[in-house]
């Protein structure tokens, strides 16, 4: 009897993560990360110190903050575990989910085809499309005096921004700009004349720096929605991690994190 209720909770377990009770799934089960969290009460979330109001941190207090340092604290407490952050960028975070650095990446990942076969996304949160950050009273004044000749537009390494602009840029040349280094010095010591980033970068390069001005293209572009990213294969952690959105939209979690970071325009639907 006690078998036969333990199997039962087991199967309703199963259910409400939206899996099947077959032995495949079973076989999965005993691999699932959300088992190792739950028992090791540890989450290592892979995170990017340099994303403004994503995942960002601080020079004056060294602390970090934005919208994902806030959730993933959400999510750990969901689980019952430590939070630890495993420090990465957009050229390595791949390698760093696929060998076991980290359980999740969470700091405002693009989802690409590309990189969807890599790894493996959970339901949008949020969604941006991109802008450019210039000097105010420089040569670049609108969206159209980018593509010229002669000048120089930085963009971060490994981003998704980057391999869209090398490709829609046809006359004005891409600087990929690898950490620790940001698209913001280069402007400001003037070695590019504009950095092409997102809205919530936009909006803090904006606030931080009484230099920049935020110029939008004439029509959106590159409209694209972020997820957190796991390793492949594991449908289980997959299933908790996009409930755990799917309950942070319902309940406005999303919303007021979003509204604290002023992200509330770009929260996903």
């Amino acid at each position: 009897m006690r078998f036969a209720k333990t199997m039962r909770a087991k199967a309703l377990l199963l259910a409400s993560l939206g899996i099947a009770l077959c032995p495949a799934a079973q076989a999965q089960q005993t691999q699932s990360r959300l088992f190792e969290i739950t028992k090791s009460h540890k989450l290592r979330v892979c995170t990017f110190t340099g994303y403004y109001a994503i995942s960002f941190r601080n020079p004056q207090t060294q602390k970090l903050e934005g919208i994902d340092i806030d959730l993933a604290g959400s999510l750990a407490k969901s689980l019952g575990a430590e939070l630890q952050f495993v420090e990465t960028n957009f050229g390595i975070f791949i390698a760093d989910v696929q060998t076991n650095k980290c359980d999740v990446a969470m700091f405002g990942i693009g989802i690409t085809l590309k990189r969807a076969q890599a790894v493996e996304f959970t339901h949008p949160y949020l969604q941006t499309g991109i802008y450019a950050v210039v000097r105010k009273g420089d040569k670049i004044k609108t969206w159209d005096d980018i593509d010229k000749d002669g000048v120089s537009v930085a963009v971060t390494l490994g981003s998704y921004i980057e391999p869209f602009m090398q490709s829609y840029l046809k006359h004005a040349k891409v600087v990929s700009i690898a950490p620790p280094a940001t698209r913001e010095q280069e402007l400001m010591a003037r070695h590019v004349d504009a950095e092409i980033v997102d809205y919530p970068t936009a909006q803090k390069v904006q606030a931080d720096f009484d230099w920049a001005q935020t110029i939008e293209p004439p029509t959106k572009l590159l409209a694209t929605p972020f997820g957190y990213a796991v390793a492949p294969g594991d449908q289980i952690w997959l299933n908790y991690l996009n409930l755990f959105v799917d309950t942070i939209k319902r309940n406005g979690e999303l919303q007021e994190a979003a509204r604290k970071n002023n992200l509330g325009p770009i929260v996903a639907p």
